[in-house]
């Protein structure tokens, strides 16, 4: 069996090597054969304490590429890096591939077990509870692609303009944005806290979770 784990767990001067421009908040690595195609990986930070995470990862049932979008803190983004591919390695093998099934079971080991990390630390660490993290996954199988989300990230799918001569790039939409700013989402939320009057709060022309964040996250 081949497997590859290629993460950004690391700092990233020393996981890609490579700065854009001479800015130090600015990375990328150029394209790369991989089992599925080659991949790039370009990443902008919004400050000096990276908390998102990415990777890419590959089994002998599918190529996974994830995103990790964290807030608060990289605590929780991290977590998912770590733990959210061999969750879904595991549960791949034992029913014999990937499935939709398969990844949402994957996602709930994953945020279970870190509420567990969570609860356990509370005492020595409290503001892990404030932390979170929005998560992106997509999964090459068989010529199937799958997409999950959780949170504001997006994925995006580059495709040529059929019948232009330019060779136009149109990028079409892969997933649906999971924040409390769709009504749906919210409900959602609000249904989860029945106790907790202000879990949702419209603030700053947006709504927001505990008038914080629009994400409901990992």
């Amino acid at each position: 069996m081949m497997m590859m784990l290629r993460s950004l767990s690391r700092p990233l001067e020393r996981c890609l090597g490579v700065r854009a421009g001479g800015d130090a908040l600015m990375w990328h690595a150029d394209l790369k054969p991989h089992a599925s195609g080659d991949f790039s990986i370009a990443v902008v930070q919004a400050n000096n304490c990276l908390e998102d995470q990415s990777q890419v990862f590959t089994s002998p049932f599918a190529t996974y590429v994830g995103v990790y979008d964290g807030h608060g803190g990289p605590e929780a983004s991290r977590f998912v890096n770590k733990h959210l591919f061999p969750f879904l390695h595991k549960f791949a093998t034992e029913q014999g591939g990937l499935s939709a099934d398969v990844i949402k079971k994957a996602f709930n080991a994953t945020e279970e077990e870190f509420l567990r990390l969570v609860k356990r630390s509370l005492s020595v660490r409290p503001q892990i509870a404030s932390v979170g993290s929005c998560c992106l996954v997509g999964a090459i199988s068989i010529d199937v692609l799958y997409v999950a989300n959780l949170g504001d990230s997006r994925a995006v799918l580059g495709r040529k303009a059929s019948g232009d001569k330019e060779n136009t790039v149109v990028a079409e939409r892969l997933s649906t944005d999971h924040n409390v700013g769709v009504e749906e989402v919210r409900k959602e939320v609000e249904e989860l806290h029945p106790d907790d009057s202000h879990i949702v709060v419209y603030t700053r022309g947006v709504w927001r979770i505990k008038g914080i964040i629009q994400a409901p996250e990992a």
